[in-house]
């Protein structure tokens, strides 16, 4: 069973959740608990769903934020998809993808346009479900130049930060969980937050072309919930794979990232009350 974080009550520092129009899924990590009694602060780490669709007060709202840099790790194929972010005054755009632009082309038109028969083939049984932990897999053990740059980056002077893909959940998710890993944060709390994008309000919307054939129905959806959703296992397979490729945490984190004991404080530094 998921443990939910406690909630914890607003200072006179922090807001209420933002009702953003153009953009899904947002939302300040701060709050989560770490293993040794602090907490990450509110208003250095956000996480979200693209900035492509941002109406002109979202843009109004994210400027507000004191963002120094926002991490896009969408492919050039999401990009072309979406569109471009948007771009806030003085704020650092980074696109560093955690997937290849042609990773999954394929796949994705079948979502897109594919009929019954050949989301059955490919989704049914379980498929969608392991084809997402395999993906969560696959980032963690090829993606960790990716990360690292990312929390040294972090560590220097790139907070507040915001971290982004297409629906805000697993590319992001993941680091998101991996920079929670780095700064101590207790891991019942990183799967809450993680377990976050499921609320209606933040879930991204399945696209499929009106011309396919059963384009939504009731039999199509459930085939594709799985692909749309965030689940403990798909965390899970994550961790998983650091142990089973580091052995431990911390040995991930600094040889599999690179993360020396002083950067690591640096980073609770910036990101820790």
């Amino acid at each position: 069973m998921t443990q939910q974080v406690p909630p914890t009550e607003l200072t006179t520092t922090e807001q209420a959740e933002p009702e953003l129009t153009g953009v899904r899924n947002f939302r300040d990590v701060g709050g989560l608990p770490t293993v040794d009694g602090r907490r990450v602060r509110h208003g250095r780490l956000f996480r979200s769903g693209h900035l492509a669709h941002a109406t002109a007060s979202d843009a109004a709202f994210l400027s507000t934020l004191g963002l120094h840099t926002i991490y896009d790790f969408r492919n050039a194929a999401d990009q072309r998809l979406e569109g471009p972010d948007v771009e806030l005054p003085g704020v650092r755009n980074v696109n560093l993808p955690l997937t290849d632009p042609a990773h999954g082309a394929e796949f994705w038109t079948m979502v897109r346009d594919g009929d019954l028969d050949q989301l059955r083939a490919a989704l049914s049984e379980g498929q969608a479900a392991g084809r997402l932990s395999d993906t969560y897999r696959e980032i963690i053990r090829d993606r960790t130049a990716e990360h690292s740059r990312v929390l040294h980056e972090m560590a220097a002077d790139s907070v507040p930060a915001l971290m982004h893909c297409a629906a805000g959940k697993d590319r992001a998710g993941l680091s998101i969980a991996v920079t929670l890993l780095a700064v101590g944060v207790e891991r019942d709390a990183i799967e809450a937050d993680y377990l976050e994008s499921n609320a209606t309000h933040r879930r991204y919307k399945v696209r499929r072309s009106d011309s396919s054939p059963n384009a939504m129905s009731p039999e199509v959806m459930q085939l594709l919930s799985p692909l749309f959703e965030a689940r403990a296992e798909y965390l899970a397979a994550a961790f998983e794979t650091i142990e089973q490729t580091w052995g431990d945490t911390e040995t991930y984190l600094t040889e599999g990232l690179g993360l020396a004991p002083e950067t690591r404080e640096r980073l609770r530094e910036h990101l820790l009350d």
